[in-house]
């Protein structure tokens, strides 16, 4: 692995809000009659880039309830679930791009551009685009996601990425918005026994996917949408987030008045889910109602509400993931923000030692409404004390045999 030769994602900013652009091919503008050109980046807000960098500046250490991470919650081990399909599907991404877009797509397994991520739409991103890939490349790319997820995990990615044409449609800023402005990265090399993995990273769909033999890893990840449905459009009748958002006001709505004062935190809802991009590190204490508080129908409830987050896990590892929240189940917190009517705006969490799951009610960003409606959802999972991105996982690898850790740089 050598050095990655390129500029700083701030530098390349601003050469091409200076005056730059990409240039795209006649077969790309064939291919994406809905977005014509590849965009040059968009300006993120103020202050937005520093604010990323202070906290990249800082090393992993992961979600925790104190600053320490528990140790012993996650080992390196056979779960019996082949991965040999993800692992195909990336080589074949990989031998489907020219030298060049495989170098803008190859990073390092221990490369920090796996916490590059952001969900926001105006923010200059690494890796390869689907904007700039040929039908054979996209095909490709969405066999890749198609692998990695479960059949409801990809069609919910595709949603998300139609309705993001959806916000293209009604704005008309097409280069902020569209179905093809999500961007590929590999970090390491395909491989049965080396750890590996991969990230899609753009407008509300950011998902890491770490590999390691059978074992995966599928945090961060990120999912949200701005609108939730399409009224009209290339994509009229797309909708999401329907389930999430019934199950968890269900589940609150079944609590007692008693457990309801346990389970509330406020009336308000905050801004923005709190482990957001840039907040690997951030300090959660467990807030809200325990698992062993709920009568059975009720820990029945926050058990299926789980599953349907980790039910974007391709079969299999999704059982595995299941198995490994269920040893922690009686640590397991339910905490709630905001109304809990039929028609109420709201945020929930559910947290525990390995795993953390955040929805949240939005403002308007695209579409400017001021107030939080559920006409914009964010949903972000995560895997705390460490594992985030597999990095206990590949900690663990490396003390076992020695490797040499490399730096940011791209592979070749």
């Amino acid at each position: 692995m050598r050095a990655n030769p390129g500029m700083s994602r701030r530098h390349l900013l601003r050469m091409a809000l200076a005056g730059g652009g990409l240039a795209m091919s006649g077969g790309i503008r064939a291919l994406f009659a809905q977005a014509p050109f590849i965009p040059r980046p968009i300006a993120p807000p103020p202050g937005y880039m520093e604010a990323a960098d202070t906290a990249l500046a800082q090393p992993f250490k992961g979600i925790t309830t104190d600053g320490t991470v528990v140790p012993g919650l996650f080992s390196i081990q056979k779960t019996g679930v082949p991965t040999t399909p993800i692992t195909d599907a990336a080589a074949a991404f990989l031998a489907s791009l020219t030298p060049e877009q495989r170098t803008k797509t190859l990073f390092a397994v221990d490369s920090d551009e796996w916490r590059r991520w952001s969900n926001i739409h105006r923010y200059p991103r690494q890796g390869l685009s689907l904007a700039e890939m040929h039908s054979t490349q996209r095909e490709s790319a969405l066999a890749l996601l198609k692998a990695g997820l479960s059949p409801k995990g990809f069609a919910t990615a595709q949603d998300i990425m139609r309705l993001n044409e959806t916000v293209a449609e009604l704005t008309g800023k097409r280069e902020e918005y569209g179905e093809s402005l999500y961007w590929f990265t590999i970090m390491g090399t395909p491989s049965a026994s080396e750890p590996w993995g991969w990230q899609l990273d753009g407008h509300h769909l950011v998902i890491n996917y770490f590999i390691l033999g059978d074992q995966v890893v599928m945090t961060p990840t990120f999912m949200g949408s701005e609108p939730v449905r399409a009224d009209s459009g290339k994509y009229a009748g797309t909708r999401v987030f329907q389930v999430e958002e019934a199950q968890g006001l269900a589940l609150m709505r079944s609590l007692t008045a008693e457990q309801r004062d346990q389970a509330i935190l406020s009336k308000d809802l905050p801004r923005e889910i709190f482990t957001a991009a840039f907040r690997d590190n951030f300090e959660m204490q467990y807030a809200g109602i325990r698992q062993d508080a709920l009568s059975s129908a009720q820990q029945a409830l926050l058990l299926e509400l789980i599953e349907t987050y980790v039910g974007n896990i391709r079969p299999g590892h999704a059982e595995v993931r299941m198995a490994e929240v269920k040893q922690h189940l009686r640590d397991t917190h339910f905490a709630w923000m905001g109304g809990v009517d039929e028609d109420s705006v709201f945020y929930y969490r559910v947290h525990s030692p390995v795993i953390l799951i955040e929805f949240d009610h939005q403002r308007g960003i695209a579409l400017g409404n001021e107030k939080p409606s559920r006409n914009h959802i964010h949903t972000v999972v995560r895997t705390p004390n460490g594992n985030d991105y597999g990095k206990d996982l590949l900690r663990q690898h490396h003390q076992q045999f020695d490797h040499t850790r490399s730096g940011r740089g791209h592979q070749h």
